[in-house]
């Protein structure tokens, strides 16, 4: 599906530190800087009177992802400007960086569309332009926090100038003038910038620290190199990928809840699971674009009888839910192996536990949330031919080495 040489570049992204040079609240991460981008581009591209091809968006925005953690060493204003007069010789040096770990990637073509992206600027243009979008606005999200710490600093209302004045150059986008304007989708973007600030396994050390934000971005990575492997059609990679992205969503309203938690008590998890719906219902799908709401409430599992974001489903004039999505793989079903995602947020958890302990950070927390995870791998992690098992297995080695 993926190499653990790829999987330990996107858990890079959660070590970069971003506006190091300034005093910070809260720890600002790569990983969930892009994770808040994807997540506004997904709303820019929604509204957009043309339409926008969603999977062109997700594989650009992943394009540029693993270009950024290879770069890591550059600021960013730096970066956009050695990328202006060096594109060439950098995405060259990319592109070596990252051959070994993306090209065992289902029969090279990921890394080939790779290499086109990096050397054609007109491939994917519309989307390139909305994802520089979102970038933008993530980034203006993030500076508003590093303005609260660094008013006394002589150069902070420069850099705020040119912050303010960047928002010029998308102006045509329908949805970047909704949230400049205060609009219901500018609460969108503050509440899932919110998840940032809520740690996983926050009950514990743990070394790199990640959010709820950036564990989103990692399961939406994984659900779509899993559709890769698969051959999933073109609109069940998009519906698995932001299925993914915008799994815990709810939980900016209701706060991460451990799942020994949640299941230790009887009934808990239903209680639970009502309030979700209810802080849906109320506080999110009132600011979603009345003609997205059907297809964001399948995104996030709303069902008749209650919600669940891991079921396997398909959208046929409603949502339905199906054992088997084999012969629902085409476009018209918006097919979404939620059974294959829960694997992945599982993989995502083994893996935060795992390269917390390869670090010499590991607490009883850590050590047994680890072994009970890939319990559940063992039992229920091959599907369709990928052995999620198996994957754990090789990234455990690899970062034991």
């Amino acid at each position: 599906m993926l190499t653990p040489k790829l999987i330990e570049y996107i858990f890079a992204a959660a070590s970069i530190q971003r506006w190091n040079d300034y005093p910070r609240m809260v720890p600002l991460v790569e990983l969930d800087k892009q994770a808040h981008k994807f997540i506004i581009a997904y709303f820019l591209a929604k509204v957009e009177d043309e339409e926008v091809n969603m999977l062109h968006l997700i594989e650009a925005g992943l394009f540029e992802f693993f270009r950024r953690v290879v770069v890591t060493d550059i600021r960013p204003d730096v970066f956009h400007k050695a990328i202006e007069k060096k594109t060439k010789e950098i995405n060259i040096w990319v592109l070596e960086k990252l051959k070994d770990a993306l090209l065992p990637v289902k029969d090279q073509t990921f890394y080939e569309r790779f290499e086109e992206y990096l050397n054609n600027p007109n491939m994917y243009k519309k989307e390139r332009f909305i994802l520089k979008a979102a970038s933008y606005l993530s980034t203006r999200w993030e500076f508003s926090i590093v303005y609260q710490t660094s008013q006394f600093l002589s150069d902070i209302d420069r850099v705020k100038e040119a912050v303010e004045e960047e928002i010029e150059d998308y102006y045509e986008l329908i949805g970047v003038r909704k949230i400049l304007l205060q609009k219901k989708l500018s609460h969108l973007v503050d509440l899932s910038g919110r998840l940032r600030f809520q740690k996983r396994w926050a009950q514990t050390p743990r070394v790199p620290e990640t959010s709820v934000l950036g564990h989103m971005l990692v399961v939406a990575i994984l659900g779509y190199f899993y559709s890769v492997e698969i051959d999933a059609c073109d609109n069940r990679k998009v519906f698995n990928f932001f299925c993914a992205l915008f799994h815990d969503l709810p939980e900016a309203l209701t706060r991460d809840i451990i799942s020994p938690v949640k299941y230790s008590v009887s009934g808990l998890d239903d209680i639970i699971s009502e309030y979700e719906i209810k802080q849906i219902e109320d506080a999110i799908m009132p600011y979603v674009p009345a003609k997205l709401r059907d297809e964001f409430g399948y995104l996030l599992g709303l069902q008749d009888v209650g919600k669940d974001e891991f079921t396997n489903r398909i959208f046929d004039k409603k949502p339905q839910i199906v054992d088997s999505l084999m012969e629902y793989n085409k476009d018209k079903f918006q097919a979404i192996d939620g059974v294959a995602l829960k694997n992945c947020d599982r993989l995502a958890a083994f893996i935060e536990a795992t390269l917390s302990i390869s670090h010499g950070v590991r607490s009883k927390e850590l050590v047994n949330g680890r072994e009970y995870i890939k319990q559940r791998l063992r039992q229920k992690g091959k599907i369709e031919g990928v052995n999620f098992y198996k994957l754990a297995e090789e990234i455990e080695a690899y970062l034991q080495t």
